[in-house]
């Protein structure tokens, strides 16, 4: 339904709002949402290019959300980084279509208008508060051990 870079950007987006006062580096941000890091800095420039997140260098930088929680949909962040494409004209390039679009390519159409919309009616504050046995974030993985090593044998 979405891209790899839509749900890293998501995963990176729901940790930054769940820690608005503090600005977390890449690797932080990595490690939380088990993005690779290479993958994630690029994922990171395009959200800051399209102005929902700031970056600032140094000691104490970081990255932070620039638009509140409760303002920000989830249209907003896949936009951003790999835009929902809608079916304009036949996609086959039949001129006889034209934007006239057959039932298929309308019916098609007509469900990525649905995404969009459910997209643009969920806020960010809304995913991280709704009550839930999981978080959208994957958890921290747990280091393996020689002792869990030794208790799986």
């Amino acid at each position: 339904m979405i891209s790899q870079t839509a749900e890293y950007a998501l995963r990176a987006m729901a940790h930054l709002a769940s820690k608005p006062t503090e600005p977390q580096t890449a690797q932080q941000i990595a490690a939380v949402t088990l993005v690779p890091l290479h993958y994630l800095s690029k994922v990171l420039q395009a959200l800051a290019r399209a102005g929902l997140i700031h970056s600032q260098r140094g000691l104490h930088g970081g990255f932070t959300l620039i638009t509140p929680p409760e303002e920000l949909s989830v249209y907003d962040i896949v936009q951003a980084v790999d835009p929902i494409q809608r079916i304009k004209r036949c996609p086959l390039g039949l001129a006889a279509h034209g934007e006239n679009l057959c039932p298929l390519h309308k019916r098609l159409d007509e469900a990525m208008c649905e995404v969009e919309q459910c997209f643009r009616a969920s806020n960010l504050a809304e995913l991280l508060a709704q009550e839930s046995s999981s978080r959208p974030l994957c958890p921290v993985p747990m280091p393996v051990t020689r002792a869990a090593v030794d208790l799986a044998d």
